[in-house]
């Protein structure tokens, strides 16, 4: 078994292991490797490459079709509560809504039907 938590965590790879920074991964190839979000090995997880292929479509369509906004001025509290897939402590509240250029998307599409 791999322990991927001590891995992502270990400050001989990374500079300020504890801190959350996605942009790690945007121009370096060779760190690439470092990150395993879905295991390694053996008991990998058998559908990663599915999962890394429509995260970035779900996350673009989420982007692109909605506006978001945080419920107030405070720092996002991303400390981490016990448990094996690690959720946040305190879970984070946003609104949106439906960006215009999206309801005549949606409604031609309605209207198709």
């Amino acid at each position: 078994m791999v322990n991927a938590w001590a891995i992502h965590r270990d400050p001989n790879v990374w500079d300020d292991a504890a801190s959350f920074k996605p942009e790690r991964f945007e121009t370096n190839k060779a760190d690439a490797y470092k990150l395993m979000p879905f295991g390694l090995g053996r008991r990998s997880c058998p559908g990663a490459g599915l999962a890394q292929r429509t995260m970035s479509l779900t996350l673009g369509s989420l982007i692109q079709c909605f506006e978001w906004e945080r419920l107030g001025e405070k720092a996002i509290d991303m400390a981490e509560s016990d448990g094996t897939t690690m959720p946040k402590a305190i879970a984070l509240e946003a609104n949106f809504k439906v960006r215009p250029v999206m309801n005549k998307v949606l409604s031609k599409f309605v209207d198709n039907i």
